[in-house]
């Protein structure tokens, strides 16, 4: 693996956190079988790319500890999807139910209503992974009014809506981008919103895997894209949506301070992935999974765990570290951060250290979020049908960090 991290089964980690609760059984984050190799080509070697410009520094933090977790909200089916707005309240996708929330910081659950919300309960088809996934809030949101990027399942597709919340009403939805392949599984759904104002997607190949090397299809991939869902004007082909290629699974978006976009992947038996997005890269699947791709035109991985320890799911990115929320893995990950050396690529591993546990015993874990004061928001999820839930579950943690 030369100077990739490998989180390897047997090693010796750390707990950092004495947590309650055993963590439960957690079946695989797909079907289980041989990673096959297509024999799908590679497209070329990646190259930077536009990415989003330099908003910060690094702080080179090289381990922390929680102080502190407690429940913000509890008795939530199936949260997804969490983005905070203005204000301190966060939205949270129901995926199963296919309906919003607010989640206010002292826990108070509001239903969002309004023409909008019933549209997307109207019109989700929720089935296996798949039903009402992302949410972001788009530039320019207030305290009072935000407009939100919602990604949905429905009958024929994936798709973005975009809508306006006013308080806890959301007004009639517009579909951004449609055509996203669906399936049982494997429909990725994240989204983030790039310190460039762009829309970053996620989108899975839904089990079918030449899609994810299909030029022509939107599965498999990482999209970026305007507010308004037209391709960013300086994507690698300025017509599609289409940023980068190769994808299974990407199941979190976030970016540092000093630019770089990260990336969290599902594996298939074998290696789930964390990887540094760069615009116009391959990421190998179906031909690679993990590492091992670089010399035939992939981007490889920062750091790989095997799918027993990991299946990443939502991230977040502070100063410091990459923290990534495991379902399978039922704990909270985190990645330090190190500056990148003069000259070195976005990709180059020196940028990260060695991962770290952080939190475990709460099941399985969707999602994780920086909250405004600086906490860490989890979503747990074990009534998802592939947990054992418990009392209370699902829940939003609270989790403090020094």
């Amino acid at each position: 693996m030369g100077r990739r991290l490998v989180v390897a089964a047997a090693a010796a980690i750390a707990l950092l956190a004495g947590c309650t609760g055993p963590p439960g059984p957690g079946p695989t984050n797909g079907p289980t079988g041989p990673a096959a190799s297509s024999g799908v080509p590679a497209t070329g070697t990646a190259t930077p790319g536009p990415s989003p410009a330099s908003t910060g520094t690094i702080h080179d933090v090289p381990t922390v500890h929680v102080t502190s977790v407690s429940d913000v909200a509890t008795g939530l089916p199936v949260p997804w999807g969490i983005a905070f707005l203005p204000g301190g309240r966060a939205v949270v996708t129901l995926r199963d139910e296919a309906r919003l929330v607010l989640v206010g910081p002292d826990g108070t659950v509001t239903p969002v209503v309004g023409p909008g919300a019933d549209e997307i309960h109207a019109s989700t088809r929720p089935a296996g992974e798949g039903g009402l996934l992302g949410v972001a809030v788009l530039p320019g949101a207030t305290a009072a009014s935000a407009d939100l990027a919602i990604y949905q399942t429905t009958a024929d597709d994936n798709r973005i809506l975009r809508a306006t919340l006013s308080g806890s009403t959301l007004g009639a939805t517009r579909a951004i981008l449609t055509g996203i392949p669906k399936g049982s599984i494997h429909n990725g759904g994240r989204l983030a919103v790039g310190p460039d104002g762009l829309l970053y997607v996620g989108t899975g190949e839904t089990g079918d895997r030449p899609l994810a090397q299909d030029p022509a299809s939107l599965g498999g991939k990482v999209l970026r894209i305007t507010p308004d869902g037209a391709p960013a004007p300086d994507n690698p082909d300025p017509r599609s949506p289409v940023w980068n290629t190769g994808h299974r699974n990407v199941q979190g978006i976030a970016f540092a301070p000093d630019g770089r976009v990260f990336a969290s992947e599902f594996g298939q038996d074998t290696w789930d992935e964390l990887n540094v997005l760069v615009g116009g890269g391959n990421y190998g699947w179906p031909t690679v999974e993990g590492t091992g791709g670089a010399g035939r035109g992939f981007v490889d991985p920062l750091v790989v765990w095997p799918t027993d320890e990991a299946s990443p799911s939502g991230i977040a990115v502070t100063a410091d570290a990459v923290y990534l929320a495991a379902l399978r893995g039922q704990r909270l990950w985190r990645v330090p951060l190190h500056p990148l050396p003069p000259g070195a690529a976005p990709t180059d591993p020196a940028g990260v250290g060695a991962p770290q546990v952080v939190l475990d015993g709460y099941g399985r874990l969707r999602a994780v979020v920086v909250a405004p004061d600086g906490s860490l928001w989890v979503l747990t999820n074990n009534t998802d049908g592939r947990g054992t839930p418990r009392a209370g579950d699902d829940r939003i943690l609270r989790v403090a960090l020094r």
